[in-house]
């Protein structure tokens, strides 16, 4: 290990004593419970660590927060979206009470989904989240995002690959949306 990167750990691991019981009491409030108060705090310094150098931060609290935030809106759209992926499925079935074996495999399935997407470049994933997720026709996302039609329609095959591989991994059938 390099000095810089012996530095890097150090003064995170300062920042971490100082500042991991403050966070993880300012996220209770958002929280259903204290464990995903602490998960959360965790994460964070995690994704501090993970940065390349980080330099002496003059409000630490701030940017603590703000990545914290982050992490709690990723968690409440996962949710969300499991939860609407589980309602899909039910109205698939007809079964209002699917089982827990075959909960389990749909959310496996979308987790695995939720990783192949998270490999893609920012403007596919972006393209496919406001088409399938957004409802937005291609000239919409073109327009959002400043980018042709056509590079909308390559991106949207980028993803629904990636999809269609995360699927076939699962051993689940695909159908493409219409």
């Amino acid at each position: 290990m390099s000095g810089a990167e012996i530095s890097h750990r150090q003064y995170l691991g300062e920042l971490f004593h100082r500042h991991y019981f403050w966070l993880c009491e300012r996220l209770r409030r958002h929280l259903d419970s204290p464990e995903c108060a602490q998960d959360i705090a965790a994460e964070t310094f995690l994704q501090l660590l993970a940065s390349p150098n980080v330099v002496p931060i003059r409000e630490p609290r701030a940017l603590l927060t703000t990545i914290a935030k982050r992490l709690i809106y990723q968690r409440w759209r996962r949710r969300d979206l499991e939860r609407d992926y589980l309602d899909e499925l039910v109205q698939e079935e007809g079964n209002p009470a699917l089982s827990p074996e075959r909960v389990t495999e749909a959310l496996q399935t979308l987790d695995r989904l939720d990783r192949q997407l998270n490999r893609l470049p920012a403007k596919v994933k972006a393209t496919f989240v406001l088409s399938r997720g957004s409802g937005m026709t291609y000239p919409q996302i073109a327009a959002h995002l400043g980018i042709s039609q056509s590079s909308v329609s390559h991106y949207m095959e980028k993803a629904e690959t990636c999809c269609l591989r995360a699927c076939l991994e699962s051993g689940v059938s695909c159908a493409k949306p219409n």
